[in-house]
């Protein structure tokens, strides 16, 4: 049996995930963190992970960025295992991420989704042989209009994905509003759209002369990145201290 902690547990994908695990007969989650305790979790939850006492294998991270610091904090100094879903984390963030790493196992995904981290490899695959023959690339992202950092991390991800795999050769352009020319053969577009209760459409856009080959990832329901997380979790636990993704949860 797996104990987590789920950080983040009031929130849209924490409740999802609560669900999801109360179905779940290798998994519990043993204690909750959130700003405000609703009562409506059968576990304790805490108002920040500084006053968690409850202990266990793992946490799950699906919060905000200004809580990461306080929970990368906690999960070094308790020794905790940490999936780290939260995105739009800074620089500074970042590294104090790989800097956790070296104390404790952290699992830092975008998107938790199986059929992403499968696109991942697939784009790899895809870049080298369209890129160099002058395929320009594209990436729109759909988010619903509740969503706050633009673009997505799992856009993002999808451009480092290629980008890493043609030695990072690609500049990101977010907007083209502010400059008129034309469009630079080594940069990766990424637009970003909001609106409506979309869960996640990603679209990578291989646009050659006379022919465009697209790749398309649509997320129906929050649940796939929950069970993706779980996965993640049960994976962790008792890992060694390191810096982890989905591609080795998949194998």
């Amino acid at each position: 049996m797996t104990k987590v902690i789920m950080h983040g547990c009031n929130g849209k994908m924490g409740q999802t995930i609560s669900a999801l695990i109360a179905a779940d007969d290798e998994i519990e989650i043993v204690a909750g963190v959130d700003t405000r305790d609703e009562g409506k979790n059968p576990y304790p939850v805490f108002s920040s992970i500084g006053e968690c006492t409850v202990e266990a294998d793992a946490v799950i991270d699906f919060s905000t960025a200004a809580a990461v610091d306080g929970l990368l904090d906690y999960c070094a100094a308790n020794n905790l295992p940490c999936v780290l879903c939260t995105t739009g984390l800074s620089e500074a963030q970042l590294a104090k991420v790989a800097e956790t790493s070296k104390k404790v196992a952290v699992l830092k995904s975008a998107n938790m989704s199986l059929g992403i981290n499968m696109l991942l490899k697939l784009l790899k695959e895809a870049a080298q042989t369209l890129a160099p023959a002058g395929f320009d690339i594209e990436i729109v992202e759909k988010h619903h209009n509740q969503k706050l950092d633009a673009p997505s991390g799992t856009a993002l991800a999808l451009a480092d994905s290629i980008n890493e795999q043609m030695g990072n050769r690609f500049e990101y352009v977010y907007d083209r509003s502010q400059v008129r020319q034309k469009r630079d053969a080594k940069e990766i577009g990424i637009s970003a759209v909001r609106g409506g209760t979309i869960v996640g459409d990603h679209d990578v856009i291989f646009a050659g002369a006379d022919e465009v080959v697209t790749f398309s990832h649509r997320a129906y329901s929050k649940a796939v990145f929950g069970k993706g997380a779980i996965q993640a979790a049960k994976f962790l636990k008792g890992k060694p201290a390191g810096m982890y993704d989905m591609a080795d949860v998949i194998g």
